[in-house]
């Protein structure tokens, strides 16, 4: 989970300043040298952390924290808002031209994950309602044309190719000239990349940059390799004067330094970050949001976003219904788990909603993939009638379902078990939302005419 250490210590941190009544100048410097040591650990620039407390010092140790009635909440504050600065201030755009097409060009070290990220933007771009225009560039690394031409039939999107024998400044050219042709109104250019940076690299890339004008130059960089990450952006943002970074592996980084230090380091931003494998895996980069995440506050405009922009909503206040009223079968969960899916990594989701992680169990909750797969198995061995009436689901009937999903009858009685239980939790929860038994004002009474719950 990314920057999971690092949370854990600021909460820590925090936790302690928030229970005193009063703060002394002490306490704030203690409390500093805390947050000082955990952002080295998380392999943030020295620079960047000396600058950083240095602010904070200056805000913190003042009259309004001292002699505040709250003083740990305006220091979790103040550090919130410092945070946010330092990855940027606020959400970086991608650039869009005046005239079609825009160009973006991809740049980065081999193994950084350009090519997958291309795709990845691409898919991002096209759910925008734009018709992105692959590029293959990389003539050089064996099947990383053929890769880009995966993704391409992955996400339905063209890639323009002209083999490896033509050089990449003549396919950029030809390409810009191709999207104007058909249409596409974004140009995505994968470029080569090395081991590490040399002048035969930057050379071709100079090249490409004269010839096409691109609108952007995004580098790729894993974010994995922390203080290595930022490096390699300085470097390339001197030679090409970047446009903006993408963190690539996010969500394998539980240390976080190369998110917090790389926009203070070079003055490039952060567009976007990849937290995850999959091709819709790839989000806009929102420094307010990032800070919360970071400081345990969990990020609930991210987590909103991607549930208006994966759920149907009209199945959805379908399936509430169904639960409220106890109506809920094997069909829904099945439907539920699919929906779930499309959300991401629970563990993700978990992070993104403030004082969950804090809760017992939650820190460590992982989605076993195989499991979910033995768990559709058992669902799908059931007759549609058994689906639609688990009541109907006797030893004899459980027994079948075990031989024909090759599971357990435990495993079977155990689902079967959890399904039942989920059913009745959500029919007392739908009475204290609403009119309760007897007639009782329930939960919703009591709050007053005016409330309305999220999905009331």
């Amino acid at each position: 989970m990314a920057f999971e250490g690092l949370t854990s210590r600021l909460q820590n941190v925090f936790g302690k300043l928030k229970g005193r009544g009063k703060l002394t100048e002490n306490d704030v410097n203690e409390a500093l040298r805390e947050v000082r040591l955990a952002l080295l650990e998380a392999d943030v620039n020295f620079k960047v952390v000396k600058e950083f407390i240095a602010k904070i010092k200056e805000r913190a140790i003042g009259q309004e924290v001292l002699k505040s009635f709250t003083p740990g909440m305006v220091v979790v504050e103040i550090v919130n808002k410092e945070l946010t600065e330092l990855m940027g201030g606020s959400q970086s755009k991608l650039a869009k031209a005046n005239k079609p097409p825009t160009v973006i060009m991809m740049a980065g070290l081999q193994g950084a994950g350009k090519t997958t990220t291309t795709g990845k933007l691409a898919k991002l771009l096209q759910k925008q309602n734009h018709r992105p225009l692959l590029v293959a560039c990389d003539i050089y690394r064996p099947a990383a044309i053929k890769q880009l031409q995966v993704l391409g039939e992955q996400i339905k999107a063209p890639v323009f190719t002209m083999g490896d024998q033509v050089s990449p400044v003549e396919i950029a050219k030809a390409a810009v000239a191709h999207a104007k042709d058909n249409g596409n109104d974004y140009v995505i250019i994968d470029t080569a990349g090395r081991l590490h940076i040399d002048e035969e690299l930057m050379d071709e890339l100079k090249r490409i940059v004269s010839e096409v004008q691109p609108h952007e130059i995004l580098l790729v960089v894993d974010a994995m390799t922390g203080q290595d990450a930022v490096n390699v952006a300085e470097n390339f943002h001197k030679q090409l004067e970047l446009t903006g970074v993408v963190l690539s592996k996010l969500d394998g980084d539980t240390r976080g330094g190369a998110a917090i230090s790389v926009k203070a380091v070079t003055g490039c931003p952060i567009k976007f970050a990849a937290l995850g494998e999959k091709i819709d895996a790839l989000e806009p980069f929102h420094p307010d949001r990032m800070a919360s995440r970071i400081l345990g506050m969990g990020d609930m405009m991210t987590l909103i976003e991607k549930a208006r922009s994966n759920i149907d909503e009209e199945k959805a206040k379908e399936m509430e219904k169904k639960l409220r009223n106890a109506e809920f079968t094997f069909e829904d969960f099945l439907e539920q788990m699919e929906q779930m899916k499309k959300l991401g990594p629970l563990d993700q989701l978990i992070e993104m909603i403030p004082g969950m992680n804090k809760m017992k169990g939650m820190k460590d909750l992982k989605i076993d993939d195989k499991k979910m797969a033995r768990t559709v198995a058992i669902v799908k061995s059931m007759t549609t009638e058994e689906k639609r009436k688990p009541e109907l689901l006797n030893a004899s009937r459980r027994k079948r379902i075990a031989l024909g999903s090759g599971n357990s009858i435990q495993e079977v009685n155990r689902l079967i078990k959890q399904f039942e239980d989920m059913r009745k939790m959500m029919k007392q929860f739908s009475g204290m939302m609403g009119g309760g038994p007897k007639g009782g004002k329930g939960l919703k009474g009591k709050l007053g005419k005016g409330f309305k719950f999220p999905f009331g």
